[in-house]
């Protein structure tokens, strides 16, 4: 399928949005300013969102929900554990952080936190994107043993403690936290795979 220029403008509008809220937050995103990264034409905007920020914002959301699901698909291949995928995992984000110079972060995070109290749109948006995380950790866990709600607790767990620590890690510009958390999460679920068996 061929796709349209207002399709490409759409999604260059979306991309430009998820990269200024990593480097600038939420609110500290102007639409004009997305507009002119995104080299759109100005009325564009509220043609392909006419919920204006808030849309765009959520498709932004979207985005990024889809990209971390897909880092995590792409580290699956060749691992033989749930430790070991988290450990590539945390390699990959790691590396993202470093050769940002840690100026990106989760956009998911970031607008739940500016947000989530304010616009039940992007709140939704958000939850929505953390769930699209803990349910293949998830159904990781419970091919390897884990009952499915044991192995849902500790995907929770483990979607949250790798958010956390890349909040620390660009607060101490250092990948250590990330690693930190890495190091526990292998512990954690080494003991749970251990006790499943």
């Amino acid at each position: 399928m061929v796709e349209t220029k207002g399709a490409r403008t759409s999604a260059r509008l979306a991309e430009s949005m998820l990269e200024l809220i990593q480097r600038h937050g939420y609110s500290g995103t102007g639409l004009n300013t997305v507009v002119e990264h995104a080299g759109a034409p100005k009325g564009s905007l509220y043609f392909h969102f006419p919920g204006g920020k808030e849309e765009l914002g959520e498709r932004a959301v979207g985005l990024a929900a889809a990209r971390f699901g897909s880092l995590v698909a792409d580290a699956a291949p060749g691992t033989s554990t749930p430790d070991e995928l988290i450990g590539r995992v945390i390699d990959e984000l790691a590396r993202m952080l470093d050769e940002s110079d840690f100026q990106l972060g989760c956009p998911v995070s970031v607008v739940t936190l500016e947000m989530g109290a304010q616009s039940e749109r992007l709140r939704d948006a958000c939850a929505d994107a953390f769930a699209s995380w803990i349910a293949p950790v998830t159904e990781l866990l419970a091919a390897h043993g884990h009952p499915r709600a044991t192995a849902r607790a500790l995907a929770t767990a483990v979607v949250s403690m790798v958010e956390g620590a890349v909040i620390v890690s660009r607060a101490q510009r250092s990948t250590e936290p990330l690693y930190c958390a890495g190091r526990a999460l292998a512990v954690l679920l080494k003991q749970g795979t251990e006790a499943a068996a």
